[in-house]
């Protein structure tokens, strides 16, 4: 994958609903436009990611699973974070 993150986070190994948690908290120290990469082993956080984009000013420009490990790129939008 070419996207270059602006922070990784890696979640792997927590259960749900804790990757989520862990991403929201670190899209708020995130400035507007800059990107975050979650690595997660959750499976239910392939679905929960894509609702919480569909319910939030973020964009998720690439996900994809990869070894057993979910990777979502998350660019944080303008407006409320959570």
């Amino acid at each position: 994958m070419s996207l270059q993150p602006d922070q990784v986070l890696d979640v792997c190994g927590l259960p749900c609903p804790l990757p989520l948690l862990k991403a929201k908290q670190a899209l708020s120290r995130l400035e507007v436009g800059q990107l975050l990469e979650v690595k997660a082993t959750d499976a239910g956080s392939w679905g929960d990611f894509a609702t919480y984009i569909e319910q939030s000013p973020h964009e998720m420009p690439a996900r994809e699973e990869r070894d057993s490990i979910y990777h979502y790129w998350i660019r944080k939008g303008e407006g409320r974070a959570s």
